[in-house]
């Protein structure tokens, strides 16, 4: 189920950022050939980039690949990995029922509100964050789930992702 929700969320992505860069290329050659332009387009074009961040930011969360810092976590036995994974999980959950109940108290206002150009609810456009708490909740959730029953594998207790480059180093004589 959750392959197929990644995978949902990859094509959303796709499609958001071809339409960003259909977007903006074709106002600028519309601009530098033509002397014309698309408004709408631009503010469409910044309102796919919120959209594109939000969605990037739950299939970041499920790839384990957001930024973090494992000096402490990575000194620790198995039990202080569960233990800080626990905690951190259980942070994320927090801040993801603030941020949901958050833009849940802003949504009448956000209905109300209408984009300049394109004239849609501003609803719209902050809508998505009701989908990055839920995703990222779930996320969150599941780990703690795999946490309390001890499935979570050693290497998914230190929820970073080292970086794929390779580390050039200085080599002595």
């Amino acid at each position: 189920m959750m392959r197929h929700l990644v995978r949902v969320a990859d094509a959303v992505l796709a499609l958001l950022l071809a339409g960003m860069v259909a977007m903006v290329f074709g106002n600028v050659v519309l601009r530098y050939v033509f002397n014309s332009g698309i408004t709408v387009s631009e503010e469409l074009s910044r309102i796919f980039f919120v959209w594109l961040t939000f969605i990037g930011a739950v299939v970041a969360m499920g790839d384990g690949s957001h930024l973090g810092m494992d000096s402490l976590v990575a000194r620790l036995g198995r039990g202080g990995r569960m233990v800080c994974a626990a905690l951190s999980n259980a942070l994320i959950l927090l801040c993801c029922v603030l941020l949901f109940l958050g833009t849940l108290r802003q949504h009448e206002i956000n209905a109300t509100t209408m984009a300049p150009v394109t004239g849609i609810p501003m609803s719209w456009v902050f809508g998505i964050v009701y989908v990055t708490a839920a995703g990222i909740g779930l996320h969150a959730v599941l780990r703690m789930v795999r946490i309390a029953t001890g499935t979570i594998r050693d290497d998914e207790l230190i929820e970073v992702r080292e970086d794929e480059a390779p580390v050039l180093r200085e080599e002595r004589p």
